[in-house]
């Protein structure tokens, strides 16, 4: 799929698609919380005090929102050292409420297209004062910042990235991204992605990276083969090469971080 254009900007990742209601619940208990901060409800999980590194991580979910995979991904985050927050712009009404998966019309009134629409003008009016607000609760003068999106949540880590508030950002299996999200970014970026992805194919993928390399922005890709969008939140676990995938994933993720926040 080639990019496409709209309203003059460049459509490189494309907006989410019903590929993106298919995924597997992963097992585990969260050990998080859920406060409030900006009027947004926020998960929002610690560190071990013997591993915490004083730093905080800004987590922008996916369209499945507040779900236990997202959840176990922000306390695995936490486990590495961070304080991790993240916010629910779906506000209590993500996609999985309305469709399993993309094969599932059981609610045939449901209208994807404005359920994205809708939440998207949420999050963008949302996203800054809210993480204004996380770092005046609870940034200190030495914290250092860094965030991570997927799918739905990758513009959000561009437009921190064009700013002074992250040291460092990363998305995986990214939507909604157009050229500007990458010429504007000034921090360094790391990309996880597959190989076949319906919102980030091959031809766009290489659009992105041509402009981070002319702009001589610091970047780092990773990809994967044999797996698809979803394949960072959502895979089958019992699927060894699936789990494989998603667990580098976020090793690599935090690994960037641990390097750029040290710096």
């Amino acid at each position: 799929m080639p990019p496409s254009k709209d309203q003059n900007n460049i459509w490189l990742a494309q907006p989410s698609g019903t590929c993106c209601l298919k995924g597997n619940l992963h097992e585990g208990i969260s050990r998080g919380r859920f406060i409030m901060v900006a009027g947004v409800e926020t998960y929002i999980v610690e560190p071990k005090k013997s591993n915490a590194n004083s730093h905080i991580l800004l987590y922008f979910p996916d369209v499945w929102g507040m779900f236990p995979n997202g959840l176990l991904v922000m306390d695995a985050f936490a486990d590495s050292g961070y304080i991790v927050l993240g916010l629910d712009y779906f506000r209590g009404d993500p996609v999985w409420k309305h469709r399993r998966d993309r094969h599932d019309r059981s609610n045939p009134e449901f209208d994807y297209e404005a359920w994205k629409k809708k939440h998207m003008s949420f999050a963008d009016e949302a996203v800054p004062r809210w993480v204004n607000e996380v770092k005046s609760l609870y940034g200190q003068t030495s914290t250092k910042y860094a965030c991570v999106g997927y799918c739905f949540g990758a513009p959000y880590v561009c437009n921190e990235l064009a700013k002074n508030t992250v040291s460092a950002g990363a998305f995986a299996h990214p939507a909604f991204l157009k050229d500007a999200h990458f010429s504007k970014i000034t921090k360094p970026l790391l990309l996880s992605c597959s190989v076949e992805d319906h919102t980030f194919p091959l031809e766009a993928r290489q659009v992105a990276l041509d402009i981070l390399e002319v702009g001589q922005k610091t970047y780092q890709l990773q990809l994967f083969s044999g797996v698809s969008h979803g394949f960072a939140l959502r895979g089958n676990m019992e699927n060894p090469y699936e789990r494989y995938v998603k667990e580098q994933s976020l090793k690599a993720i935090i690994e960037w971080f641990d390097f750029w926040l040290s710096q």
